[in-house]
């Protein structure tokens, strides 16, 4: 489970000529031009992703043909790692391991997607206003600064290419407005066509590399066994899943909490012996992560959220009755 929640981190770091529009004057409106544009543009960049000290450079390209997205992101320092989608099956190269792992990617987002669909609901969790406008990547961004309402989330300030909408650059805050993490594009293309080679792997996997089904089986709330004894305001579930964990491991729970721009998972394993993982709270960077043992299970709860809300959500889990 561990490897895999790593795994799901990792692959989370993952339409034709940009319309123009005139630029609305609510806040609101403009999550709502940022949450598309993301999805339906053809863009190719880079970004730069920075955390703590840790800063990392990735390559995207990104086009819509036909209604369905293609994108590839391509990690340009340290070990080499891709990120390959087609319309909703990921492949995540791990050259390095000799290893693609094969997930879904509904529901996931990752910048500069990052908005839901419908991002009317964050305006219950956080307050919303416009900032300034500035320049990202030689563009004119308009500023929209989230402000949360409580302290179960992020800050968050996001920056939007004034004709598009798209996502120039994205930064999380904490309480004290220190940074705990930040993407911003340095160069960027918008609109025209993207090449398929820009689209397709740097690598052939061939017999002697291992292939790895992540993907899950969706299943109902009901089915799913476990349940919170308090919800956390503002976080609802938006998906459960089985997923694999391996040879002769058997499966864990996924379940996904989210309050439209935080996410936290929990994910839900059978241990024989729990005095040989480290429980409690740890840290990964922009990461909180909270493992407790329950009813012969390892809980671990993670996601970019504030420690009190991750742990809150880990210590609200329980087995249903049967």
């Amino acid at each position: 489970m561990r490897f895999f929640a790593v795994v799901l981190g990792f692959c989370a770091l993952l339409a034709q000529g940009p319309a123009r529009a005139e630029a609305p004057s609510d806040p609101l409106s403009w999550l709502g031009r940022i949450a598309s544009a993301g999805q339906r543009l053809n863009y190719v960049g880079s970004f730069a992703y920075q955390s703590g000290g840790q800063v990392e450079t990735s390559r995207i390209a990104h086009r819509v043909r036909d209604g369905v997205e293609y994108e590839r992101l391509e990690v340009l320092d340290g070990s080499p790692r891709e990120v390959i989608r087609r319309g909703n099956e990921v492949h995540c190269v791990l050259p390095d391991r000799r290893t693609v792992i094969i997930d879904e990617a509904a529901g996931r987002r990752a910048f500069p997607a990052r908005l839901p669909g419908v991002p009317g609901g964050l305006a219950e969790s956080y307050r919303i206003h416009k900032g300034e406008v500035s320049r990202v990547a030689g563009y004119e961004a308009q500023s929209l600064v989230l402000e949360p309402r409580d302290n179960l989330r992020y800050g968050h300030v996001l920056w939007a290419e004034m004709q598009t909408g798209l996502l120039l650059k994205s930064r999380t805050i904490d309480a004290t407005g220190a940074l705990i993490e930040q993407f911003s594009f340095s160069d960027l293309h918008l609109g025209g066509e993207v090449d398929d080679a820009l689209l397709e792997s740097k690598f052939e996997p061939d017999a002697d590399w291992k292939v790895v089904n992540a993907r899950g089986n969706g299943v109902s709330e009901d089915e799913a066994g476990w349940t919170l004894t308090e919800p956390l305001p503002g976080y609802t579930l938006t998906s459960v899943m089985r997923r694999p964990l391996g040879r002769d491991r058997g499966e864990a729970l996924h379940m996904v909490f989210s309050d439209g721009l935080a996410a936290i998972s929990v994910f839900i394993e059978p241990i024989a012996d729990a005095s040989a993982i480290g429980l409690g709270p740890v840290s990964n960077g922009a990461i909180s992560i909270y493992k407790r043992s329950v009813d012969g299970h390892l809980v671990t709860t993670l996601g970019e959220a504030p420690e009190v809300a991750v742990r809150r959500l880990g210590d609200s889990v329980r087995a249903v009755a049967r």
